[in-house]
């Protein structure tokens, strides 16, 4: 089983990117002009989204709630800073990732990747099925074993290796998407996803080998 399996990919094309960069750039100029009540349209469009990664780097709800809403006030405080070099998307991301990186760091806190959002999202009970043939308890145990261990795995990466994966195979961000959040080279980010992903399948080759 591909390690690709384990995460919940949120999966938009290329050319859906591009129309929402373009929107964005619309939204962000009224605001810039002057307009401040439609930073709200911002604000309900990628709330969801932006919550997600915090919460995937965090693993605790009330942390990502008050880190996404930091995210925001961070954002619409620079707004007039944000040139369109690159997408909004990308910049919000990347205020976003920044914003918890430094409270993990901070606080040094461990990072869980949840397997909580395929367990509640019904539309995703094919990836459980995919992990495993098991039902009732035992299909539990499996789960319930799975979520540790991916935890404990998470936990053993570095913050750099462990953000990398995370925009990757749960956001979707592309090699260039992620080298503009993280402030870094496109050929460390695949360094940084090439050695994740090996590190990952040998800590859960036991669930990826089938």
């Amino acid at each position: 089983m591909n390690l690709s399996k384990v995460f919940t990919k949120t999966a938009i094309t290329t050319p859906e990117r591009k129309l929402e960069a373009d929107a964005d750039l619309v939204v962000v100029r009224q605001v810039q002009a002057g307009d401040v009540a439609a930073f709200d349209r911002l604000i309900i469009k990628y709330r969801e989204r932006v919550f997600g990664i915090v919460y995937n780097l965090t693993s605790n709800r009330e942390d990502a709630a008050d880190l996404a809403q930091d995210t925001f006030i961070k954002a619409f405080q620079a707004i007039n800073r944000f040139q369109g070099g690159c997408s909004f998307f990308t910049w919000l991301y990347k205020i976003a990732v920044n914003t918890t990186l430094s409270h993990l760091r901070k606080n040094r806190m461990r990072s869980f990747f949840s397997l909580e959002k395929i367990n509640e999202e019904g539309g995703n009970a094919q990836i459980i099925d995919q992990l495993t043939d098991k039902r009732g308890a035992d299909r539990d145990t499996y789960l319930h074993e799975l979520q540790e261990k991916l935890n404990e795995a998470m936990q053993k990466l570095s913050i750099p290796h462990r953000t990398v994966i995370t925009l990757f195979e749960i956001d979707g961000l592309s090699h260039t998407e992620i080298a503009e959040v993280m402030g870094c080279s496109e050929g460390t980010v695949r360094s940084r996803l090439h050695y994740a992903k090996q590190f990952l399948q040998g800590e859960l080759g036991k669930y990826l080998s089938s």
